[in-house]
């Protein structure tokens, strides 16, 4: 069955995340299945697109720069390099709706918000 996407306010650009440095934005497409990867002036440094990653919706970078992705259709969290071009690891694989995603520095934790109001927290060791 299709899902319907018709309440989701996010289409060219659904969420954004800033490189530490600041030299970089992410930015998530979720009509386009990709990532893009942005200079300061608005240049596309990448465009990242995996088979894993339909219709991605949040986008996080960590203080050390590493990159999550995930969406409401792959049930993942995918880890890409800083360039924004190509997978590192698929963090995590559950099959009940992962929505959004980030990261704690105080805790060293990813949190991530799941589609039907339940939060999981995985520690990174």
């Amino acid at each position: 069955m299709a899902k319907d996407y018709n309440h989701v306010f996010c289409f060219a650009v659904c969420r954004c995340a800033v490189s530490p440095t600041g030299d970089k934005l992410y930015i998530t497409n979720f009509n386009q299945d990709n990532v893009l990867t942005l200079a300061r002036d608005g240049s596309v440094l990448s465009i990242f697109t995996d088979p894993e990653l339909p219709r991605p919706t949040c986008v996080h970078v960590t203080p050390a720069g590493q990159v999550l992705v995930c969406g409401p259709d792959s049930y993942n969290i995918l880890q890409i390099d800083s360039k924004g071009s190509r997978k590192l690891a698929t963090l995590a694989t559950k099959r009940d709706g992962l929505w959004s995603v980030c990261y704690n520095s105080n805790t060293d934790s990813i949190i991530v918000g799941m589609v039907y109001n339940k939060i999981l927290v995985y520690k990174v060791k």
